[in-house]
C-alpha cells in the first residue's frame, strides 16, 4: 500500500493550526517524531542509523507508561528547531520516507521546549 504523504500534510497542518490557536508556542522547540514498527520484524537500529547521518536522535522505547498506546516505539528528535508547520512537515516527511523504508510509520509528533 502507498503512504498518503498528502493527507499526513494536512494532518500535520492542521494539527500545528489547533495547537496555535490554543497555545502559544515557542519560536524553537525540540521536535519530536514517533515512527512504530509495521511488523514484528522490523528492526529498528538500521532506520536509527539512517536517521542519525541525517542530523535525528535516536531512542528505542520499549515500555513508555505515559503512552496512549502500548508497543514499542522509535522515538526521534530534531533538537531546537524553528517551529512552524512547514518546519515540521519538512523534517517529519524526511522521516516517515526512511521510516517505511525500513519498516516502520509514522505515529504522530510533539514539540518539547
Amino acid at each position: 500500500m502507498t503512504h498518503d504523504y498528502a493527507a499526513q500534510k494536512a494532518e500535520t497542518f492542521r494539527v500545528f493550526k489547533e495547537l496555535t490557536a490554543e497555545h502559544a508556542l515557542p519560536d524553537v522547540a525540540d521536535l519530536d517524531i514517533f515512527l512504530i514498527p509495521a511488523s514484528a520484524e522490523a528492526d529498528w537500529v538500521p532506520l536509527a542509523r539512517v536517521l542519525e547521518e541525517n542530523e535525528f536522535l535516536c531512542d528505542w522505547v520499549d515500555d513508555d507508561e505515559d503512552a496512549e498506546e502500548d508497543g514499542p516505539y522509535l522515538l526521534v528528535t530534531l533538537p531546537d528547531q524553528p517551529i512552524s508547520a512547514q518546519s515540521i512537515w519538512i523534517a517529519e516527511e524526511l522521516a516517515t520516507k526512511l521510516a517505511l523504508e525500513h519498516g516502520f510509520e509514522p505515529d504522530g509528533w510533539g514539540l518539547e521546549g
